[in-house]
């Protein structure tokens, strides 16, 4: 039988759209902006009686939880490069165009 150090991890897999579970997710730093946002979307679901914002955001939050379970710093990262690229004007090396992206779609769908 192999010992529990030899066996391979399971691939992380995203939490589900709830909040306990993104925050589990998330490191300190990166729980505290989950925080911070929940707490606006609350804030104003309760003024509007719209809950759709708060599903939103847990969609969003949920794909960078699963990030950050993948790869720990990628939200900070992301929001490093959306900075410079503000700053500077110019996209990071290596991306891809929105026309690039359109055409790779189209591609994809047969267009």
């Amino acid at each position: 039988m192999a010992s529990p150090a030899a066996l391979p991890s399971p691939a992380p897999v995203p939490p589900p759209p709830e909040p306990q579970a993104i925050r589990a997710c998330l490191t300190p730093d990166v729980a505290t902006e989950f925080d911070r946002e929940w707490e606006i979307v609350l804030e104003r679901a309760k003024q509007t009686k719209d809950l759709a914002p708060v599903h939103d955001l847990l969609h969003k939050w949920r794909h960078f939880a699963y990030s950050e379970l993948k790869e720990p710093g990628t939200y900070f990262r992301m929001l490093a490069t959306a900075a410079h690229t503000l700053a500077t004007g110019k996209a990071p090396a290596g991306s891809v165009s929105a026309p690039e992206i359109k055409a790779l779609i189209d591609r994809r769908l047969g267009r």
